[in-house]
């Protein structure tokens, strides 16, 4: 048995979260997880409810290794919420995982999570005060322990009491006995939607590209600040905010929207719909803007697969350069950016892309590439597109140089590139002739929503938060 410990609050990226009401409830939410697996890759967990006991399963690794049929047999019962997660200072240990089962004075409860709670540090200190034991360094554990504490006669005026509490991302779906509930922080920072199953029910994920996926024959979007209850034939919406603002006086008017930008950037599948805006159609406007903004000479665009195509599309369609395909993508090696350690990116840049010599062979390229964090997936791209006979390369970032920490769920690591550094000295580091970065105007043009938070690129937090709060420094007594 290996040793398991916390050191710290677990600050997350973006999660993926299903809930369904229906026939076959775990075995749907199972579906909903796979379509969601590009948001997280550590670990994943289903808990279904049979209307009299709540049963749950879930461990370290991707949704196809954790599941087997005998697994989701065991889960019976039409009414299922799951998760698939990324973490970053909580350990990738089958406790840490999701979701989060307890029992309370109401019934037994079972949460996931997408986001990350800005004020976590607060709430945590204020639950052991009250005597409160904590199993995990998660964010979301708190979250589950608060509403085992609130109170009101059902469970949306529970949630309600607690949510004024609550500052920062949480995209929720919540599992009682005898029903789902999906949960929307009023900033909107994190994406969730519903939709109608087409042989009775509904279902609630991270993304549309889910409810597709499960035959939804109508789908929207959970407004901020929202409570949605499912319990099979029907699908009942509370304005989460207003109740909680109900005989409150210290509850703050509802913020205004901050969707979370990087959603868009990268998170998101192309074939997801966000406060009305097709992610593909989005990132081919990025694209395009930035071949407005920086043009190449150049005698060819290429994509570095996959969250970028849409971008390289738009970039070559505008400048006018032939697109092509110069780097071909292992498909069963995850997203790099979201690997837990810094090693385990170098090693899977090595395995995750292969160059096409015929594109590349004595040519001027223009990789488009959707965003750079910290570099050490683009120095080693750069390199390999070189050995592959580019005879220049021009690198072009479809979203701004990120200068600041995110502390709304992102977790961009301690080593931003872009941070006391030039433009001009980041090509250098990078090995790249030129580079150029979309322009923070140009991406909310792209993007064509009112409200969008912007802080890793800007500096400007829609909540406040405490920029010397380090998330190692938590101190915490499990080992």
């Amino acid at each position: 048995m290996t040793e398991d410990r916390f050191d710290a609050i677990e600050m997350k990226e973006a999660c993926g979260i299903v809930g369904i009401a229906g026939a076959e409830a775990s075995r749907l939410a199972f579906y909903g997880l796979f379509a969601l697996q590009h948001r997280g890759q550590e670990s994943a967990g289903i808990a279904a409810s049979d209307g009299i006991s709540l049963r749950l399963h879930k461990d370290t690794g991707l949704v196809s290794q954790v599941f087997r049929d005998r697994d989701l047999d065991q889960l019976a019962g039409n009414f299922a919420i799951g998760h698939t997660r990324y973490s970053t200072t909580g350990g990738s240990t089958a406790r840490n995982a999701q979701p989060f089962l307890i029992d309370t004075r109401y019934g037994p409860l079972a949460l996931g999570h997408n986001g990350n709670i800005a004020n976590a540090p607060a709430l945590r200190k204020m639950l052991l005060e009250k005597g409160i034991g904590l199993m995990t360094g998660s964010d979301s554990e708190l979250l589950a322990m608060m509403l085992a504490g609130s109170e009101g006669e059902n469970w949306p005026a529970r949630i309600a009491s607690v949510m004024h509490q609550w500052v920062g991302a949480y995209s929720l779906v919540l599992l009682t006995k005898d029903g789902v509930y999906g949960v929307r922080d009023p900033w909107g920072f994190r994406p969730l939607a519903w939709g109608e199953l087409s042989d009775g029910g509904y279902a609630l994920a991270s993304e549309t590209c889910a409810l597709q996926l499960l035959g939804c024959r109508e789908i929207g979007e959970v407004p901020r600040g929202a409570i949605v209850r499912l319990d099979g034939a029907t699908l009942t919406m509370f304005d989460g905010w207003s109740m909680a603002s109900q005989g409150n006086p210290e509850t703050r008017s509802q913020p205004q929207q901050a969707s979370c930008s990087f959603e868009y950037v990268y998170f998101s599948r192309p074939d997801s719909v966000w406060n009305g805006k097709s992610v593909h159609a989005v990132r081919r406007a990025m694209g395009e803007i930035l071949a407005e903004e920086a043009p190449a000479d150049a005698d060819v665009v290429i994509a570095v697969p996959d969250s970028s195509i849409a971008a390289a599309i738009g970039y070559a369609h505008r400048s006018g350069i032939p697109y092509d395909e110069g780097l071909v993508k292992n498909r069963y090696i995850g997203r790099t950016f979201i690997e837990p350690t810094q090693s385990l990116r170098k090693k899977g840049v090595a395995l995750k892309f292969a160059t096409l010599p015929g594109t590349l062979q004595g040519a001027r390229i223009v990789v488009v590439d959707d965003s750079i964090v910290r570099g050490t997936t683009t120095k080693p791209l750069v390199a390999l597109l070189r050995a592959a006979g580019a005879s220049e390369v021009h690198l072009r970032i479809a979203s701004p140089p990120v200068l600041h920490q995110c502390y709304m769920g992102v977790d961009m690591g301690e080593q931003l590139i872009a941070v006391g550094r030039t433009v001009d000295e980041i090509a250098r580091e990078l090995g790249a002739d030129s580079l150029a970065y979309l322009s923070v105007d140009g991406l909310a043009r792209a993007i064509g929503v009112q409200g969008l938070c912007r802080a890793c690129f800007d500096g400007n937090y829609p909540i406040p938060v405490d920029e010397g709060f380090e998330k190692s420094s938590f101190e915490g007594g499990i080992r």
